[in-house]
C-alpha cells in the first residue's frame, strides 16, 4: 500500500517515512531538491514543493492515503515563509487535489492547543484542522504536545536540542519565565513530552484503524513535568551543570518584539505565548494503540550528549 507523505524530510517526518517502511508501506514523499540528502529510508521520491500542484498530484497517484506533516514553528515573511502558506494553503492543494483524484484517506499533524483565537501559529493549525474536517474526506487529526527526539544531525529543529544550544549553552542562567510581578510560580507551567518514535507509530497504526476515522487524538507523553523539570532533564542528559533563574516574560517578549525578526535570536513573541500557556493532555492513547510510550528520560535523551 502507498501512503503519500508531504514532509516527510523534516523531523516528525523522517520518523513516520521510517515507521511506514517498517510496517510494510511504500511512501511516496515529495521532496525539495535541496532537502534530497535528509531522505533516510526506502521510498519513491517526488521533487517539487508545496506549490506546485503537478507535484503534489504526482505524490499521490496510486497512494490510498495521505499524510501532511508540513509544519514551521517560526516564520520569516520575507523568504516565503509563513505559517498560513505552509499549514493552510499547502494542505488545501492537497485536499482538493485528494478529492480530485478519489484518495480518500487523510492524516493530518496539528498541534496541542490549536484554537481560532491564538497565536498566528494556532490559529493556521486550527484553521487547517476545519478545512480537513469540512473536505468530505476519511479524515483524522493528531495534536501533539511537545515532540522531543533525536533530530538525527541533518538541521531539523527539535525542541531539546535547541533548548540545550540557545539556553544552556550560554554564559547566563537557564529562565524560568513567570508571567506577573513575583516569580513565586516561577517555570510552574506544565507540558507532556512525547517522544517522535511513539508519534509515528500513532500516524502509522492510524491508517488502517476504523477508531481513527474522522477523530481527533489530542497526543502526550505518559506524564506531565513543568518547564523547571524539563530544563533540569535536559542539563544533566547534556552533562551541562546549569543553574537557573526566574525570568520575567514580559521583559523578554519585549526584547523579542525587536529582535524576534532575526533567526539568531531563540525565540519569538508568539512561542513565548504558546510556553506559558502550558501543553498537557487530558487522555492517553498508548493503550488503545498498543503502542509503548517512551518516557522523558535520560535514556531517550541520550542524544542530547555533545561529543
Amino acid at each position: 500500500m502507498k501512503v503519500a507523505l508531504f514532509g516527510g524530510t523534516g523531523f516528525v517526518g523522517s520518523y513516520i517515512t521510517r515507521e511506514l517502511v517498517r510496517e510494510g508501506f511504500t511512501p511516496k514523499v515529495l521532496v525539495q531538491s535541496g532537502s534530497l540528502s535528509k531522505i533516510n529510508s526506502p521510498c519513491e521520491v517526488v521533487k517539487g514543493d508545496i506549490q506546485n500542484k503537478n507535484a503534489i498530484l504526482e505524490t499521490m497517484q496510486g497512494a490510498e492515503a495521505v499524510i501532511y506533516t508540513i509544519g514551521i514553528i517560526r516564520e520569516f515573511p520575507k523568504k516565503g515563509v509563513t505559517f498560513k502558506e505552509l499549514h493552510l494553503n499547502g494542505l488545501k492543494r492537497c485536499l482538493e487535489l485528494a478529492l480530485k483524484i478519489g484518495v480518500k484517506r487523510f492524516i493530518l499533524m496539528s498541534a496541542n492547543g490549536v484554537r481560532p483565537d491564538g497565536t498566528a501559529y494556532q490559529r493556521t493549525k486550527w484553521q487547517a484542522d476545519e478545512a480537513l474536517k469540512e473536505s468530505g474526506l476519511n479524515w483524522t487529526i493528531f495534536r501533539p504536545s511537545l515532540i522531543f527526539g533525536d533530530p538525527g544531525g541533518e538541521g531539523r529543529p527539535e525542541f531539546c536540542t535547541q533548548i540545550r544550544d540557545d539556553m544552556l549553552s550560554l554564559p547566563f542562567p537557564a529562565p524560568l519565565f513567570y508571567n506577573g510581578l513575583l516569580p513565586f510560580n516561577a517555570g510552574s507551567f506544565s507540558m507532556s513530552p512525547i517522544h517522535v518514535k511513539n508519534v509515528a507509530e500513532f500516524f502509522v497504526k492510524s491508517i488502517k484503524l476504523k477508531v481513527c476515522e474522522k477523530n481527533i487524538f489530542d497526543l502526550g507523553g505518559p506524564e506531565a513535568l513543568t518547564w523547571k523539570e524539563i530544563i533540569h532533564q535536559i542539563a544533566l542528559a547534556s552533562g551541562k551543570r546549569t543553574w537557573k533563574i526566574p525570568a520575567p516574560v514580559a521583559v523578554i517578549k519585549i526584547a523579542a518584539s525587536i529582535l524576534d525578526r532575526f533567526k539568531w535570536f531563540p525565540v519569538t513573541r508568539d512561542q513565548l505565548t504558546m510556553l506559558m500557556e502550558g501543553n498537557t493532555v487530558s487522555t492517553n492513547y498508548f493503550d488503545d494503540f498498543s503502542i509503548n510510550p517512551r518516557k522523558f528520560s535520560m535514556e531517550n535523551l541520550e542524544y542530547l550528549k555533545e561529543v
